[in-house]
């Protein structure tokens, strides 16, 4: 990265100069060159990561202003209810496409930061794949599925969701879920455990999901596992579901949310 060389540069100069001049002894001047180092390393790091926060600030004020604007129009069918459901549901997912088209046009802007800053690739990757997926455009979130960082609970359980969409192999999705669940504390692995015990049921390995529900309340005490538990261990398969978890789930994709009147409240990711 350039800011490391620049850093190195300043340092082996430092301590040359000290050294060449006998300004101070060896020891000295290698302390002095190290510390050079460290100084111009910290200030440019800082300056860099103050305009990328800058940018990433800009992307998210988009999202914000996108998600406010949804809300809006959400408050006033609940004064003045469509005629259609699917259609408000239509319009909706225009309205979010535009703004999230907006936001990807800028996350390009964060490439001038590419050689500056460590992972910036990725960590460009792994929002893009986060606003494609929002928008379902699926072709575009494989691509970046081998770029991007699967570091949270809910990155996680997206590639879970894609896995089951494309029909992977259950090796391959239990491979990611276990490696998924091994840094979660207290209570962050519920989307996870949501999402593989329902992938599970869907391939007919209702045992698995039962011993998969079993280990996630190990470190979990929530509501939707434990009755998803009670009815697998009851043999009421029909009663498994995961709409408790609200629209952390339903942004998965893997089922559509059934209500009768426009949704009350909506939370875009």
């Amino acid at each position: 990265m350039i800011t490391v060389a620049i850093a190195v540069l300043a340092g082996v100069l430092m301590g040359l100069v000290l050294g060449l001049t006998e300004t101070f002894g060896y020891g000295w001047s290698t302390f002095f060159g190290v510390l050079t180092f460290g100084v111009v390393q910290g200030v440019a790091g800082y300056l860099v990561q103050k305009k990328v926060k800058a940018a990433m600030t800009q992307v998210q004020a988009i999202l914000v202003g996108g998600q406010k604007q949804l809300q809006a129009k959400v408050a006033r069918w609940q004064m003045r209810p469509p005629s259609s459901i699917q259609a408000a549901q239509a319009e909706m997912a225009r309205d979010q496409r535009v703004f999230v088209k907006e936001a990807l046009a800028e996350t390009e802007n964060l490439h001038q930061f590419d050689l500056w800053v460590p992972f910036m690739k990725r960590q460009i990757a792994t929002a893009q794949f986060q606003l494609y997926w929002m928008i379902k455009d699926f072709k575009a979130v494989d691509e970046l599925m081998p770029k991007a960082m699967f570091l949270d609970p809910t990155m996680s359980a997206i590639k879970l969701a894609r896995l089951q969409m494309l029909n992977a192999p259950t090796e391959e999705i239990t491979k990611v879920y276990t490696k998924a669940m091994r840094r979660l504390r207290y209570n962050q692995n519920v989307l996870l455990a949501a999402a593989y015990s329902w992938i599970l049921i869907k391939r007919n390995d209702v045992d698995g999901a039962f011993k998969a529900l079993n280990r996630a309340l190990e470190n979990s005490d929530n509501v939707v596992l434990k009755t998803n538990r009670e009815h697998l261990a009851n043999n009421r398969l029909a009663h498994f579901s995961n709409a408790g978890i609200g629209e952390q789930w339903y942004a998965l994709q893997l089922e559509e949310p059934k209500y009768n009147q426009p949704r009350q409240r909506m939370q875009w990711r």
